[in-house]
């Protein structure tokens, strides 16, 4: 009978070298740009799990050709100007899929779609895209004036904006730069704390217009722009579980190779070194301005720390594994600055807790918090 469980024992040293998928970031926005871009490029080694099978779907519904190569996407682009769906479009569960395409769209004249996901993702929070959105003169509207999905989207001309993320998003800041390439006038992002900067580096791949002064980035109006090839980077996050598997387990050395080496994404190596983890890593190599090479993590004693809440941007997605390790560090651990974890496709700080706690591992929650006592 299929049981809801797997049963896991302890296992021996994990000695050997591997490679990850590829990252669901680049990913989303590879397929997204290649669908605005002139002519056929291809996407190599991208992730094909749910969220980015979701990517794919709707953009063949705007009218983009996409059509699978083996591991690889081959996509006809549309050359900055999408086609009106004949139906509501179906984000699934992707978050960055519903955020980023809300700013494609909104510069799309004429063009008018429906955005809606599962239940997980219509309760998630939109108006923060929204808000800055609709400052640029986007036609915007949905559940709770604007907040959440589903949510109807009338294209139109646009003007840019200079806006300050209220908070670190790697997502409402991409949404605005994507809708910056069909607006009249200079658009900027400034975000007071640094968050992942793939839309960045793919506007340079792909020669689009961006300029980057510290904490603010500008783009303005694009020209159509050909396609390009691109290869995506290991997935970082995907590595992290084994690097820290192999830091946990007595006699162990595991080396991660094609992974994605990007700053704004690897804090947590940061975290685990001053916990006391035997780490090298070194990039040998660029994909599509993405920096990419090798991790290798060997068995360490790990000790708690007080995790640096500036870091928590470049390791968003990394806290579940870093929980993991902390349960297994001597001293207590506190990690702040979560609140963006409790809005995701579930709430992820309740998730951590009550799972360490199954497992007998004392472990408190806050409103934006996590603490491992010692």
């Amino acid at each position: 009978m299929d049981r809801p469980f797997l049963d896991l024992a302890p296992c021996g040293p994990l000695r050997g070298s591997l490679r990850v998928p590829g990252d669901k970031s680049v990913t989303h926005r590879g397929l997204m740009l290649l669908a605005l871009a002139q002519g056929e490029g291809r996407l190599y080694h991208p992730l094909k799990a749910g969220d980015t099978l979701s990517t794919v779907r709707v953009l063949r519904a705007l009218g983009a050709g996409i059509e699978e190569e083996g591991p690889h996407f081959r996509v006809r682009g549309q050359g900055l100007r999408l086609r009106e769906p004949e139906d509501v479009v179906d984000c699934g569960n992707a978050g960055t899929l519903m955020r980023l395409l809300l700013g494609i769209l909104s510069g799309q004249e004429g063009l008018f779609a429906v955005l809606t996901g599962d239940a997980s993702l219509r309760r998630r929070p939109m108006g923060r895209v929204v808000e800055p959105l609709r400052a640029m003169g986007a036609s915007i509207d949905g559940r709770e004036g604007g907040k959440k999905a589903p949510l109807a989207v009338r294209g139109g001309g646009l003007k840019g904006v200079s806006y300050t993320l209220p908070v670190p998003s790697a997502q409402v800041k991409s949404a605005l730069l994507l809708a910056g390439l069909f607006a009249e006038g200079v658009t900027e992002v400034v975000e007071p704390v640094p968050t992942r900067d793939h839309t960045e580096r793919l506007f340079r791949h792909f020669g689009l217009p961006l300029e980057a002064e510290g904490p603010r980035v500008r783009t303005r109006r694009a020209e159509p722009f050909p396609a390009r090839d691109l290869t995506v980077p290991g997935d970082f996050s995907s590595a992290a579980f084994f690097l820290v598997a192999a830091l946990l387990t007595p006699g162990s050395e595991v080396t991660v190779e094609g992974v994605g080496l990007n700053t704004t994404r690897t804090g947590l190596l940061k975290v685990l070194r001053e916990m006391g983890a035997d780490l090298e890593w070194q990039v040998v190599e660029g994909e599509a301005g993405e920096p990419v090479g090798w991790i290798r993590a060997r068995y360490s004693p790990l000790k708690g720390v007080s995790v640096d809440p500036g870091l928590i941007p470049l390791m968003v997605d990394e806290v579940p594994v870093l929980a993991a390790a902390a349960a297994w560090a001597e001293g207590e651990t506190y990690i702040p600055n979560l609140s963006e974890l409790r809005v995701k496709e579930s709430d992820r700080v309740a998730a951590i807790a009550h799972n360490l706690r199954a497992l007998g591992v004392g472990v408190e929650e806050g409103p934006d918090w996590l603490w491992k006592p010692g």
